[in-house]
């Protein structure tokens, strides 16, 4: 008896609190102080239920490459420089190729042992010895270092969107690599596509630059500016009218620092104006290596560039200390959030392309659950007819055994975040299957062990124990194959084998062991003589 009592305590137990649980996925609105100490998770829907966005990324990873072979060539310098060896021009050329320009020969058995010692990831190429004199040199990435590079770049650009959309707000995207350098983005319920698509493929790449002072940018278009000076598009915006323009300014070449070094981006509003900009924070080393930028270029414009684009040019006053900084220019509240969010997220290594980009919209999505609740609806009306004109009251137990099992399916995906997907509304409805095949087995059994004369109890424990062990290998044969879809399945096959994994556990469990309750319950406690089945 006591056995019975703990034994149905613990299905009340499970079943009151998956109907807890369930809650929050079938209220809009909770009762006050419900989320301080009961869940408040609730199911979530894929793309194909609640619609979104769809985007296949590819990362540049070649640029990430070529990127790094950039900073090599000013690192060839300033080495070359320290060692007080004379050269003519360092530069890249190619995809990651560095050309160097020595003013004689004497100067190349210097040069060589300077790389070969400093710069392990580059191969030296070639030396030639021109007709003027000069030698030139080429040196490139080493091809192991390009791979490396490629797959860092490639591993980061994904850590990157991540971080990027889970700051952004979307729950439940789906962020994973495809093939060698693409990435799949899945963004359900996405409410701005478009800005969504401005957040996840900005570069970002934040840096520091002087500007080119007293040259004016008819002097590099006349070719008359000095070597490392570039045009740079420049976003004002008129203090008076509010409308934004683009002009253009002439900068050095040379990034004095990036935005490696952000700690924190929060947004800010500037009281004079009330315009919103971004408050930027560095860490120790960013805010010592700030601080000596500032120091060293006391009233100088020191240009903020965000991939390209210069937003300010302000006058360094003087020493700026405590690791702070702020960008400001032609931002709306949305673009001054959306560009802390990806200073914070960092920058991607590469620039991503969108080779493809597809919106579902949530009239597909409504009519997608509409159709899948309805089919999975129609199928529990029918199992739960049949079990009770075929097997009667023992059918009825097998039913609400079904429901319950339904119901530990739901909570399950509630409670552990998995996403309900069209593809998991038919691992639902395979789970029901499944969960009925299970009790005809038993009911089968317990059939052939009253026809040989025994009495129902006698019946039902022999019929259980012989079943059960069926069940169980069955049951764990379907769970194997339903974890290996799941982790290493993709878009619908995943989505079906998380409702089917969660399905089948729950199935163990109510088939086996809360119709057994019942049955002896009513065999044991109400001391049934005749048993309906």
């Amino acid at each position: 008896m006591k056995n019975i009592t703990w034994r149905a305590l613990l299905v009340g137990v499970v079943l009151l609190a998956g109907i807890v649980i369930l809650v929050p996925t079938f209220t809009p609105t909770l009762p006050p102080g419900w989320t301080k100490i009961l869940p408040k998770e609730k199911i979530h829907l894929g793309l194909d239920l609640q619609g979104g966005m769809h985007l296949v990324l590819e990362v540049e990873a070649d640029q990430a490459v070529g990127n790094s072979a950039e900073r090599l060539s000013e690192d060839v310098k300033d080495t070359l420089r320290s060692e007080k060896i004379a050269f003519s021009k360092i530069e890249k050329v190619g995809k990651w190729d560095i050309e160097l320009v020595l003013p004689g020969t004497e100067q190349q058995s210097q040069v060589r042992p300077a790389v070969e010692k400093n710069f392990p990831t580059l191969k030296w190429v070639s030396a030639e010895t021109q007709p003027d004199g000069t030698v030139k040199i080429l040196l490139s990435v080493d091809d192991k270092e390009v791979d490396r590079i490629r797959k860092l770049a490639i591993a980061q650009g994904l850590e990157t969107i991540r971080n990027r959309v889970d700051q952004f707000g979307v729950s439940e995207p789906d962020i994973r690599p495809e093939g060698e350098d693409r990435i799949l983005v899945q963004l359900p319920g996405i409410q701005d596509p478009q800005r969504a698509v401005d957040l996840i493929g900005k570069t970002a790449l934040l840096e520091f630059k002087l500007t080119a002072e007293g040259v004016s940018v008819q002097d590099v278009k006349d070719g008359k500016a000095p070597p490392g000076t570039r045009i740079y598009p420049m976003k004002q915006t008129d203090r008076t009218t509010r409308q934004r323009s683009e002009t253009q300014i002439v900068l050095q070449d040379r990034t004095l620092m990036t935005g490696e070094y952000i700690t924190n981006a929060q947004v800010a509003i500037e009281h004079q104006f009330n315009n919103p900009y971004v408050s930027l924070e560095f860490d120790t080393q960013g805010a010592k290596l700030f601080e000596r930028i500032t120091e060293a270029n006391e009233k100088k414009h020191l240009a903020i560039v965000l991939d390209g684009v210069v937003y300010s040019a302000p006058v360094i006053q003087e020493k700026i200390s405590g690791g702070k900084a702020s960008i400001t220019g032609s931002f709306s509240m949305d673009e001054a959030r959306d560009l802390a969010i990806i200073l914070r997220a960092g920058a991607l290594p590469a620039p991503v392309k969108i080779l493809e980009q597809r919106t579902v919209g949530p009239a597909l999505g409504a009519d997608s659950i509409h159709k899948g609740v309805v089919s999975s609806v129609v199928g529990l009306i029918g199992i739960i007819l049949f079990m009770i004109i075929y097997y009667k009251f023992s059918g009825f137990i097998a039913d609400l055994a079904l429901v319950m099992n339904i119901l530990l399916v739901l909570a399950g995906m509630a409670i552990f975040g998995f996403t309900l997907t069209l593809p998991g509304m038919a691992g639902i409805a395979l789970t029901i299957g499944i969960a009925v095949d299970a009790n005809v087995l038993i009911y089968e059994r317990i059939r052939e062990e009253m026809r040989l004369g025994k009495t129902p109890r006698s019946a039902v424990e022999t019929g259980y124990e012989r079943a059960t062990i069926t069940i169980l290998d069955a049951n764990v044969t379907s769970l194997i194959a339903a974890l290996v879809l799941w982790q290493f399945g993709t878009g619908p096959i995943k989505g079906f084998a998380v409702t089917l994994t969660v399905g089948l556990i729950a199935n163990m469990f109510t088939a086996i062991f809360v119709t057994r309750v019942v049955f002896d319950y009513l065999l044991m406690e109400r001391r049934v003589k005749a048993l309906s089945i």
